[in-house]
């Protein structure tokens, strides 16, 4: 893994200066990288994205493609929640609707409620 320490290093071939080993110091999304060489000599450079900048998801609406995905989207929204009411110390009443923006926020990569 590496990020660019100059402007475009990314794209400079592997070894012609400008990438600097390890992630990304602020592990802000888009930042770090990853390159490797398939069996059939193609090269490939991976980027790290840990959350989409706005209006990078195509989907008008939040969708789900099957009752297990929906599910595991309820559970991890349900952690978030009991992160949540543990760092304000009470009960969260209006938790379906923290759980909905969870939710929509989560499939549009968009920054999560905390």
């Amino acid at each position: 893994m590496f990020h660019p320490g100059t402007p475009g290093a990314q794209f400079r071939p592997d070894g012609a200066g400008g990438r600097v080993s390890g992630p990304s110091p602020d592990r802000a999304s888009y930042r770090s990288f990853a390159t490797f060489d398939d069996p059939d000599g193609n090269g490939w450079l991976l980027q790290e994205v840990t959350a989409r900048l706005p209006g990078r998801v195509d989907a008008p609406g939040t969708t789900f493609a099957s009752p297990a995905e929906l599910a595991a989207a309820l559970r991890r929204a349900a952690a978030a929640h009991g992160e949540r009411e543990e760092r304000t110390g009470r009960p969260d009443a209006n938790w379906p609707d923290w759980y909905a923006e969870y939710i929509v926020r989560e499939q549009a990569g968009r920054e999560l409620p905390s």
